[in-house]
């Protein structure tokens, strides 16, 4: 049993019908497998007879009468017509596209002269001298050999299946060839012809012929389109082999449509990846007035801004050749600072634009081309290498087809007569043209110079460039795994079990009922791997999965050039090993082997953070310094983050490091200075102590309360200890008692010195007979003052502790980098109130020393009390500003010297005279020495 495919653009439809091969050719003007238009190359040395290629005017024909449809389908009865002017040497040079034209006569010769002269005078072209003749000639093919690889793969695919006794047994796939013409108006009327028959009447099948199973086409994206919105309707199986438009992928739109090539968005994704692997951010981007161009350029767009990427510029080419038009795109390439553009756009676009660019000698870009125009002529005009030296360009990867090569090699058309395609082929690659009864075809150059007859014996194995390398036949895998797809999905279906298609919820069928609906579930759900060792299955979307090569377009001085492969691009691997980049191996537009940079702002090293710049994108920025206490330790920061409390940022404020941690210590100056001091005082005045106890039965000592001024120098020797609480690591303990000690004890000091002041004064006072002074004289009076005065401080100090006691604080915000180990007072108030309260002491006891400074000195004290007080006055009033306007180990040190200032002033103003008497002046230690000046100053 056969069974037929068929295949658009060359389109092939499977049929269930006879095993024959019927070829249609209307004509080959179909784009590549990216999308062009017009014919390549052929063999190099070929190509330059050709001269230059003009298409500035290129307008594909997209309108086809009914006779075009319905003609003979031999290749002498298609023809175009192109319009050639004879150089003053050499052939003629193709200025303009084909146009389709149905005719039936032989080759006809219409000279156009600028002259208006009679078209009777004919003339060939070759022999003209007027080089202001232009000529049209009709008919001549332009054979398009890159999809014919695709009509020469399918073939193959065919031939090795019906071949394969496990794949499809006993039954034999077979084709019809259609050829769509680039045109969108062409794919609907082939496809309304295949579901209705001659009539094309919708939702009727008229005629004998049996419906084909399956399409696979069309090539262009715009073409699949139409097809697939109408076959979508009757789910009639569609397999594409070069349609990259990205909403194809929608299954709602287009539920009967697969491909055996990705999506246009893979190809987006895979460019991001690219500027992203380069560190790329600063790009332009060109489209094309198309569907593929806007809607790749709008995911671009999107997909680029998910990665940080901003664009420079966007501009869409014009569908119609406009010289200001492009003047103004190349222009603004120029002035643009993005050194990375990305061309998203079929080849018709390039050559004009890549004209313009070169004129204005723009050659310090980096071209991305996209698979849809990796192939395009441009390439091949030699005034473009300079602007395209460095390209990357993206394409499928495309594994070697077992025994494929030897195939194409060993092609004859001796043995394949029916094949007209292959005549063509032969024509074209080989410059000669067959003679038969049926051919009315010309080569290009028929007529302008002497073609030789093909023979039939030429082989492609001989010729100096490899026809197969030339034009690429390993891309045609696409078009080997449709096949192969269709097969994979027959045989399921043919073959299947009742049980496991219910549970699918699919439908098995057999050959003579077989219907293309029931196919389509079949095809989709596909997956085995290919003679190539591909895997071949489709994802959700419809789409295959697919690979891709990064290559780099090198151009040299010297004439030469070279596509190298530089790394793929796995669609299917994890984000961050999609793309894999030899870098060493890309040579850029400069020569040079340095990436180049394609930034709006060079990065912001740590430190720093970006400030974007207002009404621009946000790759443009200002690298600001972090402020105080922050840091930035990454390039490009965004912002800089604040460092923890116990750290600080080191100068270049990439990196936190811990803080300083500052107190009054006994390591520094300051802090031994101090310490040094206290220690001085505290030994100064236990030797004090000590000449009062020896000495306490002399005059001096017993005349002035001794027991008193025991009291008083104890107090002050506490009071020289107690500033050694103050220097040191601070520590809860320490905290807690440090300012209470100090405290009680100064006034306790302040009351032995109340009661030395009231003691003298009761003293002379009670001398008097009648004086009621008397009861008050004794020790009882100033123990008493003493408790008294000293009992007022402790309820103050018990009171704070209770409440609000000090404790050991961290203070890491008064001082930038530093942590301040200090002791909190807990309570400001309970602080002052002991402050207050000591000082209301001293000015009691300064006030009522001042009064009794004229009592007779020989016994009076007041004198050195009043001094005393007036420099301990002094110093605390001078405390208050200076503590209040110093931080840090700089406050404790003012309360500490006030301490010992103030105090040292009590030992020096009070008890240092006495020891100059005692130990110095004993002759005036004398009771009689004493009582004399004593009665002197009565008198």
């Amino acid at each position: 049993m056969s069974i037929h495919v068929f295949f658009s653009s060359i389109d092939i439809q499977i049929l269930k019908c006879k095993a024959t091969k019927n070829k249609k050719l209307e004509r080959d003007n179909t784009e590549y497998s990216n999308g062009s238009v017009y014919p390549p190359p052929p063999l190099s040395q070929q190509w330059n007879n050709l001269g230059d290629v003009d298409i500035n005017n290129s307008n594909p024909s997209n309108g086809f009468s009914e006779d075009d449809e319905n003609s003979d389908h031999v290749a002498g009865n298609v023809t175009y017509t192109t319009v050639v002017q004879q150089p003053s040497n050499g052939p003629g040079v193709l200025r303009r596209s084909e146009r389709i034209q149905n005719r039936r006569n032989g080759p006809q010769w219409k000279q156009q002269n600028n002259s208006n002269s009679d078209t009777s005078n004919y003339q060939h072209p070759a022999n003209s001298s007027n080089q202001n003749n232009v000529w049209q000639m009709s008919p001549v093919h332009v054979f398009n050999i890159l999809y014919y690889r695709y009509a020469v793969a399918m073939i193959f695919a065919v031939n090795e299946i019906n071949r394969d006794p496990h794949l499809l047994p006993n039954h034999t796939l077979a084709y019809v060839l259609y050829d769509s013409c680039y045109t969108e108006v062409r794919a609907l009327a082939i496809t309304m012809r295949l579901l209705s028959g001659e009539k094309k009447a919708p939702n009727y099948h008229c005629g004998s012929e049996l419906w084909p199973i399956a399409v696979l086409g069309d090539s262009p994206s715009t073409s699949s389109v139409i097809m697939a919105r109408i076959l979508g309707v009757y789910r009639y199986p569609q397999i594409s082999y070069g349609s990259t438009l990205p909403f194809l992928s929608d299954k709602q739109q287009f539920p009967s449509f697969v491909r055996t090539i990705s999506s246009f968005t893979v190809q987006v994704i895979a460019m991001t990846q690219l500027m992203k692997h380069f560190a790329w951010t600063w790009i332009g981007i060109l489209a094309a007035d198309n569907d593929l161009g806007l809607e790749g350029s709008q995911s671009l767009l999107l997909e680029l801004a998910k990665r940080g990427s901003c664009v420079a510029f966007l501009e869409i080419l014009p569908a119609y050749n406009s010289k200001s038009r492009l003047r103004q795109i190349a222009e603004k390439i120029k002035a643009s600072s993005a050194k990375v553009i990305i061309v998203c756009s079929t080849q018709q676009y390039i050559i004009p634009l890549m004209e313009e660019v070169t004129m204005q000698n723009i050659s310090n870009k980096i071209w991305i081309a996209p698979i849809i125009w990796i192939n395009s002529l441009v390439f091949h005009i030699r005034e473009n290498w300079k602007t395209l030296n460095g390209t990357l360009g993206f394409t499928m990867y495309n594994p070697e087809i077992p025994e494929f090569r030897e195939y194409v090699y060993n092609i004859i058309p001796s043995t394949t007569s029916d094949d007209t395609f292959l005549t063509l082929f032969w024509e074209t690659i080989f410059r000669c043209k067959w003679m038969t009864n049926q051919n009315t075809t010309i080569s290009i150059l028929d007529g302008l110079v002497k073609t030789p007859f093909c023979t039939g014996t030429e082989s492609l194995k001989k010729l100096q460039t490899s026809v197969y390398e030339s034009y690429s036949f390993q891309e045609a895998i696409t078009t080997y795994n449709a096949v192969y797809i269709l097969a994979h999905a027959l045989h399921r279906l043919l073959s299947c079990d009742i049980k496991d298609v219910i549970s699918k919820n699919e439908s098995c069928g057999d050959v003579a009922t077989l219907q293309p609906w029931q196919l389509l579930n079949f095809i989709r759900t596909v997956h085995f791997t290919n003679t190539a060792g591909q895997d071949v299955y489709f994802d959700k979307n419809g789409d295959m999965p697919n690979q891709f090569d990064i290559q780099n377009f090198q151009f040299f001085l010297n004439g030469t050039s070279r596509i190298v492969k530089v790394g793929i691009f796995t669609s299917w691997a994890p984000a961050d090993q999609q793309i894999q980049i030899d870098k060493a191996t890309i040579l850029w537009n400069d020569g040079a082997r340095e990436i180049p940079h394609a930034v709006c702002s060079e990065s912001c090293r740590p430190g720093y953070r970006k400030s974007t710049r207002k009404g621009q994108p946000v790759c443009c920025f200002d690298c600001t310094p972090c402020s105080e206490g922050k840091i930035s330790n990454q390039t490009d920061s965004n912002d800089c983050i604040i460092c923890p409390d116990d750290e600080w940022p080191i100068y270049g404020q990439d990196k936190c490091i811990p803080k300083l941690v500052e107190f009054l210590s006994y390591k520094e100056e300051l802090g031994a200075s101090l310490a040094t001091l206290s220690v001085f005082f505290t030994a100064l005045t236990a030797s004090v102590l000590c000449v009062f106890i020896k000495f306490r039965e002399t005059p001096v000592i017993k005349a002035n309360n001794r027991d008193l001024s025991y009291l008083l120098l104890l107090g002050l020797f506490l009071c020289f200890l107690c500033s050694l609480l103050f220097i040191g690591r601070p520590e809860r303990v320490t905290c807690l008692i440090r300012q209470v000690a100090f405290g009680v004890i100064f006034t306790l000091s302040v009351s032995c010195i109340i009661a030395k002041t009231i003691t003298v004064i009761v003293a002379f006072t009670a001398t008097n007979p009648n004086s009621s002074m008397k009861k008050w004289v004794g020790p009882k009076t100033p123990s008493l003052l003493i408790l008294l005065c000293s009992l007022g401080q402790i309820v103050i100090c018990i009171a704070w502790l209770s409440a609000q006691p000090p404790f050991q604080n961290n203070n890491m915000k008064i001082k930038l980098g530093k942590i301040i180990i200090e002791c909190q007072e807990g309570s400001s108030v309970a602080f002052a109130c002991m402050l207050g309260y000591m000082g209301f002491l001293a000015i009691l006891c300064f006030v009522i020393a001042f009064l009794a400074r004229k009592l007779p000195d020989t016994f009076n004290e007041t004198q050195m009390i009043t001094t005393s007080m007036y420099i301990f006055l002094s110093v605390w009033t001078s405390f208050i500003p200076a503590y209040l306007s110093t931080q840090g180990k700089y406050m404790v040190a003012v309360e500490v010297f006030a301490i010992l200032a103030s105090s040292a002033g009590l030992l020096f103003s009070i008890f240092i005279p006495k020891c100059y008497v005692v130990l110095l002046r004993p002759e005036k230690n004398t009771r009689t020495h004493i009582t004399g000046k004593a009665n002197r100053h009565a008198v």
